[in-house]
């Protein structure tokens, strides 16, 4: 079966010591550290000091490349000196993943470049570049109602273009609104990576505990479990509304026992749709 793992950002607005212990406290197989401003979620020896001291594998590295955490300046302002710089740490510490978002349209020549070079870069390492899906955002306007807004460049859909590997986020599927098993078919062999959360199709990128949203996530674990698939699946939900840790670690246990629990049956009862897919 394919590893487990939680999404440090998981436990925000706590820090990445907390996702490291949160995950060993309820049994993950491992951990994707989120680059954020927290400075020992940028720090090698810091990490491997957490890895080693927990006994909490790192899986993955996300590169700072997200809006709203305000991430523009972590590990400097060059796009693509910050993917050098996740390739490093992911090498050093044993993870087999960097997962990276489309650029953003306002980022020029590095959004012009980013195909070729990610292309370029991947033939330099055995870490695979996994380009995430995203999402058109959405604007509401007085008698014009909603419209979509181009964000991200050459597109948040990366099943357009040719990247190497692909990590498929389940909760962005949903605030998207495109046909996810359809999305998980493009993909192919080149997914690489799975972001597991649900959504019900609303403009909110929601990050919900699977199984409570519209997302096909049990036929996708379950096809995922059959197939034999060689990545990890990694939670990332939003548990900024819980009270306590214990709610929170309530949330986060739910989600594990749902992620093994359907890549163990297969996607029994998903519809037939799931099965037509190679990955």
């Amino acid at each position: 079966m394919p590893k487990v793992a939680l999404s440090t950002i998981s436990v925000y607005p706590e820090n990445t010591a907390t996702g490291f212990a949160t995950a060993q406290r309820l049994g993950y197989d491992g951990v994707e550290v989120m680059v954020t401003n927290d400075p020992v979620s940028q720090s090698i020896d810091s990490l491997r000091r957490l890895r080693d001291g927990l006994g909490v594998p790192i899986l993955a590295v996300h590169a700072p490349c997200l809006f709203w955490l305000n991430l523009q300046r972590v590990w400097g302002t060059d796009p693509w000196g910050k993917l050098v710089k996740a390739r490093m740490v992911a090498e050093e510490l044993g993870a087999s993943t960097v997962v990276v978002h489309p650029p953003f349209v306002w980022q020029g020549k590095y959004a012009n470049e980013f195909v070729t070079g990610l292309k370029r870069m991947q033939t330099e390492t055995g870490i695979r570049f996994a380009v995430e899906n995203m999402y058109p955002w959405r604007a509401s306007a007085p008698l014009v109602g909603e419209r979509r807004v181009e964000a991200y460049s050459p597109g948040w859909d990366p099943t357009e273009e040719d990247y190497p590997h692909f990590t498929l986020d389940l909760s962005h599927s949903a605030t998207s609104r495109v046909d996810t098993m359809g999305m998980l078919g493009r993909m192919g062999s080149r997914l690489a990576h799975l972001h597991l959360a649900d959504g019900s199709g609303s403009n909110a990128d929601e990050h919900l505990v699977p199984g409570r949203g519209r997302q096909p996530c049990s036929a996708v674990l379950g096809l995922l479990g059959r197939n034999g698939f060689d990545g990890n699946i990694v939670l990332e939900v939003n548990t900024r509304r819980a009270v306590d840790q214990e709610a929170r670690d309530a949330d986060l246990r739910e989600a594990l026992v749902y992620a093994r629990r359907h890549l163990v049956l297969g996607g029994v009862g998903d519809g037939r749709e799931a099965k037509q897919i190679t990955v």
